[in-house]
């Protein structure tokens, strides 16, 4: 359950509510790729079409982290009442066409792709909190399967037993953010004290859901802070055995302002530098970038399937 103050913070947002805990926000991408003016980098590396795709979170209430650069308003509330996930796939639906509804009106719209936005068909499960805690997830991703949607899920890895049920989505991404403990507790600050155990736990059963579903981690480059050693991201890399590895730099954007600042946001350059020292670490190639959003593909071997089609 979201408190009336909280959830105010995020109607000034532009979040639009579709539960107690559930909330869907338009991501910039999408209205760039309405106005024909660019496209997400996951339509580049992986065929998602951004006017189509619908961001989310079921679970704006609560994370087990406080990350230093979560660019969210950090606020956690225990699960009281529990969105539907059977309602929820509908809402976000109904969400996405109300925060769209602008763009009609507007010459620079691709009038084309604001009817295709009316039916998104891919769901970023990742928009702001732990998306694990939700104790209905698998339940929401058969909900979009049913309706021929892709859903992409990101966790941070801290709940390997809840992993290791979940009904595969299109694609898994968890977040590693640290080549050790010891700086994963500086800049995670986990609640749980076995947080490292636990993610290497959820990087053992990414391995085997490989054969289920898309796998991927996500290193998020913090100037000054964590690009260093290649080796022990490769460690990593190599204990969860994913199909693809992105490494993005931290943008300087909300909430993450207050604890960070401007210098610790790297160039494309200087990430694409470090993207290639974990490359050679681990065995994988440098597959694709995005210099817009500052964020370099790995994988072993590019594959004919890795663009998606819909």
């Amino acid at each position: 359950m979201v408190k009336d103050s909280y959830k105010a913070i995020l109607e000034k947002q532009q979040y639009e509510m579709i539960g107690k805990h559930s909330a869907v926000k338009v991501c910039t991408w999408t209205k760039k790729s309405l106005r024909d003016e660019g496209v997400c980098y996951k339509e580049q590396f992986y065929g998602i079409k951004s006017h189509r795709c619908c961001q989310l979170s079921v679970t704006v209430n609560y994370c087990d982290m406080d990350c230093v650069y979560c660019w969210r308003e950090h606020y956690n509330e225990p699960f009281t009442d529990i969105d539907d996930p059977k309602e929820l796939i509908s809402k976000a639906i109904a969400a996405q066409r109300k925060l769209l509804s602008g763009f009609g009106g507007l010459d620079k719209t691709n009038k084309e792709k604001l009817e295709e936005a009316q039916e998104p068909n891919q769901f970023a499960i990742s928009l702001t909190g732990e998306t694990l805690y939700y104790p209905h997830l698998s339940d929401f991703i058969r909900e979009i399967k049913a309706k021929g949607g892709s859903s992409f899920v990101v966790t941070n890895g801290m709940l390997p037993d809840i992993l290791a049920k979940l009904e595969p989505p299109t694609q898994l991404y968890i977040s590693v953010d640290s080549p050790n403990e010891d700086l994963q507790e500086k800049l995670c600050k986990p609640k749980h004290e076995d947080a490292w155990e636990r993610l290497m736990k959820s990087l053992d059963i990414m391995k085997k859901m490989k054969s289920k579903t898309r796998t991927c981690l996500r290193i998020t480059c913090i100037k000054g802070m964590n690009i260093m050693d290649p080796e022990g991201y490769a460690d990593l890399i190599r204990r969860a055995d994913p199909h693809f590895v992105e490494v993005k730099a931290y943008m300087f954007v909300g909430a993450s302002r207050l604890k960070l600042n401007m210098g610790n946001m790297p160039i494309h350059h200087e990430v694409k530098m470090f993207a290639k020292q974990i490359a050679e670490a681990s065995g994988y190639k440098i597959i694709d970038e995005h210099a817009p959003s500052r964020v370099l593909l790995l994988m072993k071997e590019d594959m004919p399937d890795r663009i998606m089609k819909f």
